[in-house]
């Protein structure tokens, strides 16, 4: 195992220099050597690295997310925070409702396996959006009316609005006995509860480093561990109460960030330097999630449900944005921010399939549902990456230098300490 670790490392390295070079984004690169050495084409993975690889994406999306927490200042929220809102929720529901539709026609789906099918793709993929929206807010670029900030936010409340939903979905079809009231009410619960419990704990881990004044890699694992046990709690939980334990770890960050902004540069920047790592296993290990012979299945009618079911989100991303101060251009940076498919994909796509399995129901619906979601990583996790870059570095405008981001502050104050 530790072998395969080493040889990912390295050609994650060796492929980001080179993939940044041709101004590809790195993890474009990252998520072809995962494929490629993945078990559906070299199989060059070690089998016990790809068992843990769960838990693996799991760590380095809450290093993701915690670095958005450290960059989700109050002001921004505050100006942002109606069409963040609107994001989290419309464009999911018209791409869901359009798969809906059409999944019969495209694919020979009922409406309920289309819906299911609907949710699962209406994810946006916080792995490849979160690093690229940070990316822009070091650099300053939309910060000003926090482009960024808009799209990381509403984002992460769109997964937990998708993945809610989803599971009501899958209990009917399977014929369990699911009050759809409950699962509605559910998404306002999980999220309030989610932001409240974390913002709590920062509170509390805010107190703890103002009484011992630990160092900051210190504070940064102590963090880290708190954050894999809200997962934890988050699926203790899931039968007794919904719990968002991902918008719980986002909200540490904030809390810290409102009441210190010198203890959150610092755990901004060592953060910044886990990602490193963290990078190279989270896009590698979910490529070699990507089942190609399954995806060429779905064949031409997927990739058409697929394009189609953008147009829908686009639009309703668009509309989310009309009346707001942003140009033509900067929506269209958002629409195009929105598209990429990637982390939720990969570990649900295959659910449905292991479920109908399990409930002796045949497995032809759950299996083109698993061959269109890996394709919509395919054709939407290296595309949406490059058209970000491309467009953010050209629409996006330079913030004033009174819009310093926390990893300049960080930069400083490390060199100002010694840390």
């Amino acid at each position: 195992m530790a072998v395969s670790l080493a040889e990912l490392i390295l050609l994650g390295l060796l492929v980001d220099w080179l993939f940044r070079k041709l101004h590809i984004p790195g993890l474009v690169g990252m998520l072809f050597v995962g494929v490629v050495l993945g078990p559906y084409v070299l199989g060059n993975i070690n089998p016990a690295l790809l068992a843990i690889s769960a838990d693996l994406r799991k760590i380095a999306l809450i290093v993701i997310l915690l670095r958005a927490g450290f960059e989700l200042s109050s002001r921004t929220l505050a100006r942002i925070g109606t069409m963040a809102a609107l994001l989290s929720c419309v464009p999911v529901i018209l791409e869901a409702a359009a798969i809906t539709l059409l999944g019969h026609r495209f694919l020979g789906l009922t409406y309920m396996e289309s819906a299911i099918l609907g949710c699962i793709l209406a994810a946006v993929s916080p792995a490849v959006v979160v690093p690229m929206m940070i990316n822009f807010i070091k650099r300053r670029m939309g910060a000003k009316k926090g482009i960024p900030t808009l799209v990381l936010a509403a984002s992460s409340v769109n997964d937990v609005f998708v993945i809610v939903i989803y599971s009501g979905l899958v209990g009917i079809y399977l014929g369990q006995k699911v009050s759809i009231a409950s699962k509605l009410i559910a998404i306002p619960v999980s999220i309030v509860l989610g932001i409240t419990v974390g913002l709590c704990l920062g509170w509390i881990l805010y107190l703890i480093f103002k009484r011992f004044n630990p160092r900051s890699t210190k504070r940064v694992l102590t963090i880290l561990a708190i954050s894999v046990l809200l997962i934890r709690v988050e699926h203790g939980l899931e039968n007794i109460i919904p719990f968002a334990a991902l918008l719980a770890v986002m909200s540490v960050g904030f809390i810290i960030l409102e009441k210190n902004e010198h203890y959150a540069h610092e755990i901004s920047a060592k953060l910044g330097k886990i990602w490193v790592f963290a990078e190279i296993i989270l896009f590698t290990m979910v490529g070699t999630q990507v089942n190609i012979p399954v995806a060429f299945k779905a064949g031409f009618a997927g990739a058409a449900l697929i394009g189609i079911a953008l147009i829908a989100r686009s639009i309703g991303t668009y509309l989310c944005l009309l009346g707001s101060n942003l140009t033509t251009k900067e929506r269209l940076f958002v629409v195009i921010s929105y598209s990429p498919k990637g982390t939720v994909q990969a570990a649900i796509g295959a659910a449905p399939l292991a479920a109908m399995k399990l409930a002796g129901l045949n497995t032809g619906p759950g299996e083109v549902i698993l061959a269109v979601a890996v394709l919509s990583i395919i054709l939407t996790a290296p595309l949406g990456a490059w058209a970000i870059s491309i467009t953010g570095n050209r629409i996006l405008q330079v913030a004033p230098p009174e819009f310093k981001d926390s990893y300049q502050a960080a930069s400083e104050s490390e060199a100002k300490n010694g840390n």
